[in-house]
């Protein structure tokens, strides 16, 4: 039987985070890498600003957006090809765990969460990745694109709160954009969209985000409210431990 609380949902037992704009700012470093394969193959290269619109939904559809109009087959996917193995030497030049997210994973651990990564960049990347920016944190599960169909496909998601051993409704989904919310609700679990990434906060609402956060903090605060308690006195909203 389901833990409940007084409002009648399920008892947060986990998180499930997406990777980037959600734990850590790639962006600029994903910009540079494709910029550089565009340069090569005489694509026009783009402001690191529009790579928040190309980003979040795999290699491949990255590299779609990244020289659209271009239908060309042949050259996306060697464009493909050539940015994984760019990216697999750069991904660590300027990307950092935005502001707050280490106190932030520390405080959910301190309430005895599981915690979770499902990202769609390759599943070793993803891995790499969580090791050298979170070297203290343990990760029930940490996964990238390969075993499963990408994001939005909950099967992934899934298979991680079964990792767990919670159910999909105990499973919280924490991300920054559309697909993130798309996969939450295929696969039955609460979403939380986080304001600090790369999306708009009304194409999560579109996308059916029961929740949202300004801040990491807020994100503690918000699992309190939903399981119906009250923070504990050695777990502090404002930074502190």
């Amino acid at each position: 039987m389901d833990e409940m609380t007084a409002t009648g949902r399920s008892t947060i037992k986990g998180v499930l985070f997406d990777l980037d704009g959600t734990l850590l700012d790639t962006l600029e470093d994903i910009a540079v890498c494709m910029n550089r394969i565009l340069k090569r193959h005489g694509f026009p290269r783009h402001d690191t600003g529009a790579y928040r619109f190309f980003v979040g939904d795999g290699v491949d559809m990255l590299v779609r957006r990244a020289v659209a109009p271009s239908d060309d087959e042949k050259k996306i996917s060697r464009c493909a090809s050539e940015f994984r193995k760019q990216y697999h030497h750069g991904w660590n030049r300027t990307t950092r765990p935005y502001d707050g997210i280490t106190a932030m994973l520390e405080k959910l651990q301190s309430m005895r969460l599981f915690l979770a990564v499902l990202s769609n960049k390759p599943h070793r990347t993803t891995i790499d990745m969580v090791r050298h920016y979170f070297p203290g944190q343990h990760f029930t599960v940490c996964m990238g694109q390969g075993a499963f169909p990408r994001k939005p496909d909950p099967q992934a998601a899934l298979y991680i709160a079964s990792v767990m051993g919670i159910k999909p409704q105990e499973c919280l989904y924490a991300g920054d954009s559309g697909t993130d919310m798309e996969t939450a609700a295929a696969a039955g679990m609460p979403s939380l969209g986080v304001l600090w990434g790369f999306r708009e906060k009304s194409e999560l609402g579109e996308k059916g985000a029961q929740w949202v956060a300004d801040t990491p903090d807020e994100v503690v605060n918000i699992i309190f409210s939903i399981n119906n308690t009250t923070l504990p006195k050695d777990v502090r909203i404002d930074g502190g431990s």
